[in-house]
């Protein structure tokens, strides 16, 4: 009887260490197999957005334009004549180019509170009625009013993608950081730039003090961001 129940206790503790070694490594399978998941859409994420990223007409490099299909005389004058203060400016220098597919790669962003409501049209995905909707809600103070007024009509992605064809304005003197780094090139440095000079008396100071940090090409350029309040 001690024998059998000896020989039981023995088979009993193997038993528990096969099943405490075997649950180990299912535990450990299944945790590779989480981290090999969230990789793999983590890499889908970054293709898609790869493949999605709309290039700025204005600030694209040589090589970032290169990759479009283009001839190398377009890609000259694209670099040549830039920047580009009107969409339209670029879109005569297309002619004979398919434009419907090259809009879905590189655009000059739509000043929201000026532009025609017919160019608006120029946004791949944007119809007759879209085009009516950026128009309507005019004048856009910041592009959180313009994320609002348009999210009741498309999707929050959608919206984002709009955002790649489309400014608002900023009034130098009064707009938020936020506002100020939403415009297009415009990161947290040249922000910061912009904010310490208040306040502008006039545009010929915000000339003068950016100049300081771009060239006239790209001071022109954010020119086309800025307004002061009369």
């Amino acid at each position: 009887m001690k024998i059998t129940t000896k020989l039981l206790v023995v088979f009993v503790l193997i038993g528990t260490g096969f099943i405490s070694c075997k649950n180990t490594t299912e535990v450990e399978k299944e945790k590779n197999e989480t981290v090999e998941a969230k990789e793999t859409e983590v890499k889908s994420v970054e293709s898609d957005a790869a493949v999605n990223v709309i290039l700025n007409a204005n600030l694209a490099t040589e090589a970032d334009l290169n990759t479009l299909g283009l001839s190398a005389e377009i890609v000259s004058q694209i670099l040549e004549k830039r920047p580009f203060l009107d969409m339209k400016k670029l879109d005569v220098l297309l002619e004979g180019v398919n434009k419907e597919e090259l809009y879905k790669k590189v655009f000059v962003p739509f000043n929201l509170n000026t532009t025609a409501e017919a160019d608006f049209k120029m946004i791949p995905g944007v119809g007759d009625r879209m085009a009516h909707e950026f128009e309507e809600y005019r004048p856009y103070i910041s592009v959180k009013q313009f994320k609002k007024e348009i999210g009741k009509y498309v999707d929050e992605s959608e919206v984002e993608r709009y955002l790649n064809y489309v400014f608002v304005p900023v009034e130098l003197n009064t707009a938020s950081d936020e506002d100020i780094k939403a415009l297009p090139g415009v990161g947290k440095k040249m922000a910061h730039e912009f904010e310490e000079y208040r306040p502008y008396v006039n545009l010929a100071q915000f000339r003068k003090e950016i100049g300081k940090y771009v060239d006239d090409k790209e001071l022109k350029r954010l020119e086309r961001f800025v307004y002061l309040k009369n």
